[in-house]
């Protein structure tokens, strides 16, 4: 039972335990959303491992904190290099604390490498839930967040971008990307090349932020925005997934069913044939073949 001064819930890593590598949660944007599990956590984690140690020291200075751990850098560049040291200090029963710039670590930001070692390795990797502009994004997007995928970044190159939305053209699920300011405008025409201009989706920019914006509409309205104007900040983009398409008529697949026919395959084969290809009743099917005969 929960006794007046103590903590109301116990906290993730014992101190002097075992050691534990922490994936911790950074505001995206508003400085308030910082934990109070993040606060304790800079404080006294034996190590933190900082995507951008000057934000890092930003972010201490803001929230008043001051890292008792050694300080060190962790990012795409050197993670390879600096995995097996963090994991060593694991081993030696320390806290290791990775924070990344905004959001949580390991989604579009290193933090997975160091996971999948760690758990290669059965140490211990627990998190600090917080901000994700993932999730913020779709939440105030307007659009379906039953099921959903994130994408990321798409491919800078015009070739290679279209080529991955030609592959996302039938996803059903709601997709999060997300952009830098200076290409937005080309991300949102090879989407509404890909997926048409009516397909919808928002435009989250600064999310949290002062200037927070959030626009709705149309790939093709929000690309003709983009076009003329200049939008900055980090920007999320979530797009409307492709609709489920209408259950085939069997009075349709006729015809199909004929030429398979004609082109000397059995009438029952063809029908099995096109019924299970377009997911129709093969006995309806094969009542509309002989109908129209």
């Amino acid at each position: 039972m929960h006794q007046p001064g103590e903590p109301l819930t116990e906290p993730a890593v014992e101190r002097g335990g075992t050691g534990a590598v922490v994936l911790a949660a950074t505001p995206i944007g508003n400085l308030g959303d910082a934990s109070r599990r993040l606060v304790e956590l800079l404080a006294e984690a034996d190590v933190v491992a900082a995507e951008d140690t000057r934000r890092l020291q930003r972010l201490v200075q803001g929230l008043g904190v001051r890292p008792k751990g050694r300080v060190v850098s962790y990012h795409e560049h050197n993670e390879a290099a600096k995995t097996p040291e963090l994991l060593e200090d694991v081993r030696a029963g320390r806290t290791v604390l990775l924070v990344t710039d905004a959001g949580m670590p390991a989604v579009s930001d290193p933090g997975y490498r160091l996971v999948e070692a760690a758990v290669a390795q059965g140490l211990t990797v627990t998190a600090v839930p917080g901000p994700s502009a993932v999730l913020t994004a779709l939440a105030l997007s307007g659009l379906p967040t039953d099921r959903f995928c994130f994408e990321g970044f798409l491919p800078r190159k015009a070739g290679e971008r279209a080529q991955r939305l030609a592959e996302l053209r039938d996803e059903r699920r709601t997709m999060v990307f997300f952009e830098a300011p200076h290409r937005l405008g080309a991300m949102l025409a090879a989407v509404a090349a890909a997926f048409g201009d009516d397909r919808r989706l928002a435009v989250c920019r600064e999310l949290t932020k002062a200037y927070e914006e959030v626009l709705r509409g149309s790939a093709g309205e929000l690309a003709a925005w983009s076009a003329a104007n200049e939008p900055r900040g980090e920007i999320a983009v979530v797009v409307e997934g492709a609709a489920e398409a209408a259950p085939a008529r069997v009075e349709d697949l006729v015809e199909g069913v004929e030429a398979l026919v004609s082109a000397g395959t059995r009438l029952k084969e063809a029908v099995a044939l096109v019924a299970e290809e377009a997911g129709a009743s093969k006995r309806e099917l094969y009542a509309a073949v002989l109908a129209a005969r």
